[in-house]
């Protein structure tokens, strides 16, 4: 992840916790872990501008600027702590679908055994679990899918 003015943020959300903050190195320079760096307990992280760095080289600390250029790997974790209702009830609609299918294959919504005969009202999938348009539709209403996003750039 690059960092913007001294500001890593986090894309996926919610942030449950930050772990660890490492510099990534250029050119051969080995990776660093990041000292005083703090989160701000929703999606950002804040670097030092200068963190201090204990037994470093020489040749790292003169080509510093070069060697580490403000790329940073994050450990973090992220996600709902628990399944919120609405996925929860489209993954049971796709997996009901799935278990009253009337045969193994899919899209057959009828079938005749000699006098016997049955019709389902809906269009079984067969085995495969998948999710239908109104499925989608259910969670792009619930505000699961990203519409618009915003980044910053700066021109060097």
């Amino acid at each position: 992840m690059r960092a913007q003015q001294g500001e890593i943020h986090l894309p996926q959300a919610p942030v449950l916790d930050v772990t660890a903050v490492v510099a990534v190195g250029a050119g051969g320079a080995p990776d660093l872990p990041v000292v005083g760096w703090r989160w701000d307990g929703i999606d950002t992280i804040r670097t030092a501008p200068e963190s201090p760095a204990i037994n470093l080289p020489e040749l790292w600390a003169d080509e510093e600027y070069e060697s580490y250029p403000g790329t940073y790997r994050v450990t973090y974790s992220h996600g709902a702590a628990e399944v919120p209702a609405d996925v929860v009830a489209v993954v049971a609609r796709m997996a009901l679908r799935t278990l009253t299918s009337p045969t193994m294959a899919g899209g057959l919504t009828g079938e005749t055994i000699g006098p016997y005969s049955y019709r389902t009202d809906g269009s079984g999938v067969g085995t495969a679990v998948a999710m239908t348009d109104d499925d989608r539709r259910m969670l792009e209403l619930a505000g699961y899918r990203r519409k618009a996003g915003m980044t910053m750039a700066r021109w060097r």
